[in-house]
This record gives structure tokens, sequence and C-alpha cells, in this order.
């Protein structure tokens, strides 16, 4: 059985975990799924920027944890989630890391939502 490499954010590969005290929303169909004042945001080298939530501003009530995973060296396991909607269900558009590695542990109890499945708003800073 082989290890999961672990590596750690720096020159090379950058990633900063800031917090957004704007509003920022996630949606579906115009139904709104998340919304909060108190989203990190997760700059990772070389990709957009993406707002995690603190799951106490999510309706869990519309996930569906699916046995979709995945694993990223700097940041850890990722489980998924599908959205349910009125048509049916937007399969793994949400992830987490539930035991994120040391570098970015902030972003545990967070969940993020893939932008071309879920509509994400971000409110102008005033």
């Amino acid at each position: 059985m082989s290890e999961k490499p672990i590596k750690v954010p720096g020159p090379d590969h950058s990633i900063t975990v800031s917090p957004d005290d704007r509003t920022v929303t996630a949606s579906v169909d115009g139904k709104v799924i998340a919304t909060s004042a108190a989203t990190l945001l997760l700059a990772e080298a070389g990709y957009p920027p993406v707002h995690y939530f603190p799951r106490e501003d999510v309706d869990l009530s519309a996930l569906e944890r699916t046995d979709h995973s995945s694993y990223c060296p700097y940041k850890g396991d990722a489980a998924y989630f599908s959205i349910r909607t009125g048509d049916g269900r937007i399969d793994n558009a949400v992830w987490t890391y539930e035991k994120p590695h040391p570098a970015v542990s902030t972003i545990g109890g967070h969940l993020a939502f893939y932008t071309d499945r879920v509509t994400v708003s971000v409110e102008p800073s005033r």
C-alpha cells in the first residue's frame, strides 16, 4: 500500500486562505443553498479563488453525500455531495476537506461549490 504524499504550499505552489466578510451566496435555479458573511477565500496557484462556506451557513438538507472522493497532496482527502433540485440532482457539485492538512487546516468544516454547476455570487465590498 502506498502512502499519499503530503506537500506544503510554498513559492512553487502557493496557497493562501483568508477570511472574506463580504456576503457570498450559492444557489441553483434560484434556490439558495448557502449564504454567508464568513466564508474563507482559498487562492491556490494556477486556479481561480474558491469560497469555502461554514457548514452552519449551508442548507445541508439540500445535499446528499456521495461515495466520490479525491485527494490533493496540499489539502488532503476531499468528500463530495450532490445537490437535490426540483428536477433531480447535480452530482458531486460540493466538496469538503473534513480533515485537511495542517497548512490549510482552517478550511476544515467548510464546504465549497463548483461554479460551473452552482451560481456563486459575491456582494461588492462597501
